[in-house]
């Protein structure tokens, strides 16, 4: 158990230790309400709770396995609601997220998290500063909960904006662990979307329920402001997939440009490369030629009728020459000279 108060008139009257001393004191206040806060609660103290205030098991259950998609669900006169929050890691560069489950009923407010965010300490001292607030009952409560937990995508709409401003330089640059970075924002706007995107339908079913069940009309207006913040957040998220999306396609089209004039560049080498080995086997043939006609007559064999001749020298070295005229006029008609 984190905090754990009892409030009469929106103003703090009680500060329990255990659960049992808040149910103990919220007994003796009749128009009293409840706020526990509770962080990965034990299986021990939600069944506790179950039993003094008549939660349903459905939500105890959803509460201790927590991994919920965010939703409203109504069990009789209490009300249980599950909200992502989300918070952006300057160091890391990345969106975590936490769930937060709340139980609201006609005396208590209990809130259940999972993960770092949202700061609950700072809505409690917040609303604990406005008991005008505070005295409209535990639907005071979950509203600041929720503005608490909706202002904090802010700074992550931010920080991914950022994010999205350094992937779009680093595509043009042609950073080769661009591509990676898209994908892992990606998948953080996927969960993003799933945090924000239920809200929208949530609050709106919320003030339905404030307005069926005559709820303060300063709250309703509060909670209609959340409302548009939300909104506002959930269409940001969407534009920020639809352009993960397309620099994605970008950056893979940058990267088969470079692919195919790197490709180009390594076959205009090996064209070079065999222009200068047709040269160098061109003139080798050439040059083997003579080569070959002096090794056969310098073999200073006897029965060589060659080796007698009167002509037998111009002879041999007409040959030569002619053989060698021969290739290189044929090498360069070929173009290989």
């Amino acid at each position: 158990m984190v905090d754990s108060a009892v409030y009469r008139d929106g103003r703090r009257v009680a500060s329990p230790a255990t659960l049992a001393d808040t149910f103990r004191q919220l007994r003796e206040q009749p128009d009293g309400m409840a706020w526990i806060g509770l962080h990965r609660p034990t299986e021990s103290e939600l069944h506790s709770l179950a039993a003094e205030f008549n939660l349903h098991p459905l939500s105890i259950e959803d509460a201790l396995e927590a991994h919920q998609r965010p939703k409203l669900e109504r069990y009789g006169d209490t009300l249980f609601v599950v909200l992502r929050a989300a918070r952006y890691l300057d160091a890391p560069e990345e969106v975590e997220f936490g769930e937060l489950h709340v139980f609201v009923g006609p005396d208590f407010l209990i809130t259940v998290r999972h993960g770092a965010a949202p700061d609950l300490s700072a809505v409690r001292r917040r609303m604990e500063a406005a008991p005008e607030l505070l005295s409209l009952g535990p639907e005071a409560a979950l509203y600041a909960i929720l503005d608490a937990v909706v202002d904090g995508y802010a700074p992550v709409v931010a920080g991914v904006q950022n994010d999205m401003d350094e992937i779009e330089t680093e595509v043009f640059s042609g950073d080769p662990e661009v591509s990676r970075r898209i994908y892992e924002l990606s998948r953080e706007m996927v969960e993003f979307q799933r945090a924000t995107r239920p809200l929208v339908g949530m609050l709106h079913g919320l003030m339905a329920g404030f307005a069926k069940y005559g709820t303060d009309e300063e709250l309703q207006r509060y909670l209609r402001d959340v409302a548009d913040h939300v909104t506002h957040t959930s269409e940001r998220v969407d534009g920020f997939r639809q352009a993960l999306t397309e620099i994605l396609t970008v950056n893979a089209t940058l990267v088969s440009q470079q692919q195919n004039a790197e490709m180009r560049a390594l076959a205009e080498a090996g064209f070079e490369q065999n222009e200068e080995i047709k040269k160098i086997s061109s003139w080798a043939a050439i040059l083997f030629a003579p080569t070959l006609v002096g090794t056969i007559y310098g073999m200073n064999f006897e029965t060589m009728p060659e080796l007698h001749w009167a002509a037998g020298y111009p002879f041999a070295i007409l040959l030569m020459a002619v053989v060698c005229t021969s290739l290189y006029i044929i090498f360069k008609k070929r173009d290989w000279l």
